[in-house]
Parts: C-alpha cells; sequence; structure tokens
C-alpha cells in the first residue's frame, strides 16, 4: 500500500509539473497559407497576431475576420497537440495505476482543452460579440462584421 501511495505521489508531481510546463508553452497557428499567424499559450491566451498586409481589405473584413479564427483555432490544436504528447506516458502510468482504464478511455481526457463548457481549446474561447455588430446572419457571434 506504501509502495502505491509513493507511485501516486510520483505522477501527481509529473503532472504537476507537466501542467505548468504546458502553461508557459507557445504554439503558432496559421491560416491562409501562413498569411495570418497567431500565437497562444497553453493556458489559452493570444499574445500575438501577424497579418501579411495582403490579406487587409476594407472591403473584405470578412474574410479576414475568418482567417484570424482559423489561425487562432490552429494554435489551440496544435498546444492539444503538445499536451497529449506531453500528457501520454502520465496517462498511461495512470491507467496502470487504476488497473487499465476500465472502459473509461484516457483518464486525463479534457485535461487540457477540447472539454465541453468552454475548457480551454473549446470553439467558445476564441468566440465573442463585435460591438455595433447586429448582422443577423447564419455564422455564430464573431465571425465576422
Amino acid at each position: 500500500m506504501s509502495q502505491l501511495l509513493q507511485q501516486a505521489q510520483r505522477m501527481q508531481e509529473q503532472l504537476l509539473s507537466a501542467q505548468q510546463d504546458l502553461t508557459e508553452a507557445e504554439a503558432t497557428g496559421s491560416a491562409g497559407g501562413g498569411l495570418v499567424r497567431a500565437t497562444v499559450t497553453g493556458a489559452g491566451e493570444l499574445t500575438d497576431l501577424q497579418l501579411d498586409p495582403s490579406v487587409v481589405d476594407p472591403e473584405d473584413v470578412e474574410t479576414l475576420a475568418d482567417l484570424i479564427i482559423a489561425a487562432v483555432r490552429d494554435a489551440h490544436a496544435e498546444i492539444q497537440r503538445q499536451a497529449n504528447e506531453q500528457l501520454g506516458s502520465i496517462n498511461a502510468d495512470v491507467a496502470g495505476l487504476l488497473g487499465g482504464a476500465g472502459g473509461a478511455g484516457n483518464p486525463l481526457a479534457g485535461l487540457f482543452g477540447g472539454a465541453p463548457g468552454g475548457a480551454p481549446g473549446s470553439q467558445d474561447t476564441i468566440r465573442g460579440e463585435i460591438e455595433g455588430d447586429d448582422r443577423s446572419d447564419d455564422r455564430p457571434s464573431g465571425q465576422g462584421s
């Protein structure tokens, strides 16, 4: 029993360390063949946005907004990939400690996003309303103006 508790404590320390590393990690996503680039942290904070001047067309702001959203989503997907990669061995240890996943799948699923309810990495975290946007088209809020 003591050995099991020590193993659980080591895994908890590894998990906390991995969480800290991932929170500090950055990933850059792109859209439009690299014309729009967005950098986000593992905590979901947008830290940089680069726009090629050729995509800035006052007559087509809608396309620019779509490219920005796509670049941010791409960056979030990269952070999620990094989290899955880094947490993979810890996840295997947890499953082993629990005697297998017991059909529950990934014991750490949703820890760094992709979980319902607006968790980091969900689409809700990158949508917002644009002030003064009173259009009533088929797109969700924040995807054009």
